[in-house]
């Protein structure tokens, strides 16, 4: 989608919880979008990129009141802070505003009333733990006990971190409230619900996640699956209500009722453009009527799909919106290969990392080499991170002009030769640049970053072949060296508007340090005229010394060593805090119980080598039936498609685990080279993967199920 005609384009990155600090974690995602923003204006597009701070919900209340303040002065505080830490890594919003604004409350009321006008709102009665202490109704993350599966204790209602079940909080045992410790006591509600389950949703639904280039494959086909079959209805309706005390957005004509904060919070996109049109003179209708010629685009973590994906779309449409033209959704971040972790200093925040003194632009590269347009997770490396940066941006693209511009300010004035149009260095840039546009379009910008420092070892392989440095020290060279330097100079430039996007600090540098305008993509395409006069060149950036990195790391052992409960425990998510509110659907790494990791380790048996693990060969298996075996206690017979012409028969004992009904349709793990063996109900030809707690329990018993867009067949290595 690289055309040059004109285009409107919204972009939107998911609103951070104020209730944290922004880490690096986060920070994929605001880089990502930015570099995507700045490279869509560069082309000469009409795009703007708003964003806010999420700032409503139980956790925000506790949180003002456990300091001594109120709520409005916490997000005052949180958004300044938020504010420092994005310009500090050159994230550039258009409009960086807060859901606790009178747009959003206007936007919420709106939609909700045209809702309600639809026939989508009903009101039910429900019953929920209620702390007596605290004399509040508590969100499942604000209820612990032990799990009713494995018994381990203080797990949160809705989930145990030890052995993985999903419950209700009305299945813990001794329950108590984490907010007073009291014991909870079950009370009646009347909620509010916005009716998914209605045919009208459930068609529009099905309908739009199929479009194409609405979502990613992997994000579609998840969709698929929380949908299900068509005919099916798995989608339930959502509970858009919480009761009294809490922050938020009272709802119209219901007293004591507040709006859910994961229903106002994509409305807070609405709210921060509407306050961004109101300062530019834009017409907000022309950018959310149903019609709208122009495009909408939401960057988001892979973990709140479920929400920018099926309830973010139906609110819209059911209320007389345009959707999304796209959503983008990105995987999470680990550190040298792990979940980002305070004992061992790698839960770094943008605070801290700019504290230390480091560069904001080596870690907008760094990520940049690593984002594709998938759901993938992305790795930083520490190790690598120092000797990308230091080869690339050091030794690659800056040490280009460092090598030629002093000799143009000593010897000539500071004026440029006329450049070879056709040096080859130089044409293979101009003719990659629409090819690197197209792959910025689709936001592969590794890729991008890949053919930019081909190119750049390309330019530097001119420079080495015509020393302007030993040309400098010969009788006679002036001309041989002018002429060397100003395609050194040209080929710096044509650099620097490819690497823009990414390094718009160092950019606007090397303007300043050329004397030209701000270069747009169209630069790409030109050449500095013979007799351009540049400015005496200032160094543009400096090598990472690996002792800064090990600082940083130490800073954060220290100060984020002691605990703290009310910390994101969900360091990779876009708005981690957040996931104390209940929630339909959870998404994000869990944390496995450290005494459980233990028993795992205590019990594994000698090492292999990588050629005995080669030997097993795992496949991606779909579950194509799956029934009872007549006389059997513990088998399920399952039908497995693994790509082959006809599916394979597997034994499995999971009954007790299972009901045959629920798997048909799922995928799984399977050893396909297992011998067949012959067994009293038939050939088995394989082996299902299935994970148990230590003691072997089958109410502990779990089958594998790799990620979404996994297929049929596809070898697991």
């Amino acid at each position: 989608m690289a055309s040059q005609q004109p285009r409107k384009i919204l972009v939107t990155s998911a609103l951070p919880y104020a209730n944290g600090s922004i880490h690096l974690g986060h920070l994929v995602e605001y880089i990502q979008t930015d570099i995507w923003v700045r490279f869509q204006k560069m082309r000469g597009h009409e795009c703007w990129y708003v964003c806010a701070d999420d700032t409503h919900g139980t956790p925000i209340m506790l949180r003002a009141e456990k300091e001594g303040i109120t709520p409005e002065q916490l997000i005052e505080r949180v958004h300044g802070e938020h504010s420092r830490d994005f310009a500090g890594f050159l994230v550039n919003f258009d409009n960086y505003y807060s859901t606790n604004t009178p747009e959003t409350r206007e936007c919420a009321n709106l939609i909700y009333g045209r809702l309600k006008d639809a026939g989508l709102i009903e009101v039910r009665t429900i019953e929920q733990y209620y702390d007596p202490v605290k004399e509040m109704f508590l969100p499942d993350r604000f209820i612990k006990g032990e799990c009713p599966k494995c018994g381990a204790k203080d797990q949160y209602g809705d989930n145990c971190e030890a052995c993985g079940a999903a419950y209700t909080p009305n299945d813990l045992k001794h329950p108590y409230s984490a907010v007073s410790g009291a014991q909870p006591v079950l009370k009646n509600s009347d909620h509010y619900f916005f009716k998914l389950s209605a045919p009208q949703c459930q068609e529009f639904l099905r309908r739009w996640t199929r479009e194409d280039g609405r979502l990613q494959p992997e994000a579609a086909n998840k969709m698929q699956e929380w949908l299900g079959a068509e005919g099916e209805n798995k989608l339930t309706d959502w509970d858009i209500s919480r009761d009294a005390p809490y922050f938020g957005f009272e709802i119209p004509g219901a007293p004591g009722k507040y709006f859910y904060v994961w229903l106002d919070a994509p409305i807070g996109y609405m709210g921060s453009f509407k306050n961004l049109c109101a300062r530019q003179g834009l017409n907000f209708d022309e950018w959310f009527k149903p019609d709208s010629q122009t495009e909408l685009y939401h960057f988001i973590g892979k973990d709140i799909l479920y929400f920018h994906a099926l309830f973010w779309p139906a609110e819209l449409a059911h209320a007389g919106f345009r959707t999304p033209s796209r959503i983008f959704a990105h995987g999470f971040l680990t550190v040298d290969g792990a979940k980002m972790s305070k004992s061992r200093g790698t839960f770094i925040t943008a605070e801290s990392y700019l504290a230390q003194g480091l560069n904001p632009e080596w870690l907008r590269y760094y990520f940049a080499g690593k984002l594709t347009n998938t759901l993938e997770d992305l790795d930083l490396s520490l190790d690598d991170f120092v000797a990308r940066v230091n080869s690339d941006l050091v030794g690659k693209y800056v040490n280009i002009a460092s090598r030629s511009a002093g000799f143009i300010s000593k010897r000539f004035n500071g004026q440029l030769a006329p450049a070879d149009a056709n040096l080859p260095a130089i044409r293979a840039i101009q003719e990659a640049a629409p090819r690197i546009a197209e792959l910025f379009e689709a936001r592969e910008i590794g890729k991008a970053m890949r053919e930019v420092m081909a190119l750049a070892d390309g330019a530097n392989q001119y420079v080495d072949s015509v020393k302007p440095w030993e040309l400098a020290k010969q009788e006679g060279k002036e001309t041989e060296l002018h002429a060397a330097c100003s395609n050194s100079l040209n080929l710096f430039r044509l650099l620097t508007v490819l690497l823009k996007p990414v390094l718009p600090g160092v950019a606007e540098k090397v303007e300043a340090f050329l004397n030209v305008a701000p270069l747009t993509w169209a630069d790409a395409a030109t050449l500095l005229a013979g007799g351009h006069v540049i400015q005496p060149y200032q160094h543009l950036m400096t090598r990472i010394d690996p002792k800064q990195v090990a600082a940083l790391v130490e800073a954060n052992k220290a100060s984020l060593a002691p605990a703290d409960a009310s910390a994101n425990t969900a360091a990779n998510s876009a708005a981690p805090a957040k996931a104390a509110e209940h929630s339909p659907q959870r998404h994000g790494e869990k944390q496995q119980n450290e005494a459980q990791v233990a028993q795992a380790a205590a019990e594994t048996g000698p090492h292999i080598s990588i050629d005995d693990f080669m030997k097993v060969d795992l496949r991606v298996a779909k579950i194509v039936e799956a029934s009872h075996v007549e006389g059997a206690d513990k088998l399920v017979r399952l039908m497995l498609d693994i790509g082959e012409e006809k599916p394979r028969q597997v034994f499995a004992g999971i009954k007790a685990a299972y009901d045959p009904a629920q798997l048909q349709g799922r995928l799984t793990v399977m050893v396909a080279n297992l011998a067949p063996r012959k067994m009293k109900f038939g050939m088995s030809e394989g082996m299902v993967l299935a994970a148990s707690d230590p003691e072997g329990k089958t109410g502990g018993l779990y089958i594998l199920s790799p990620d979404a867009g996994a297929q049929p067949g596809m070898r697991i290595k």
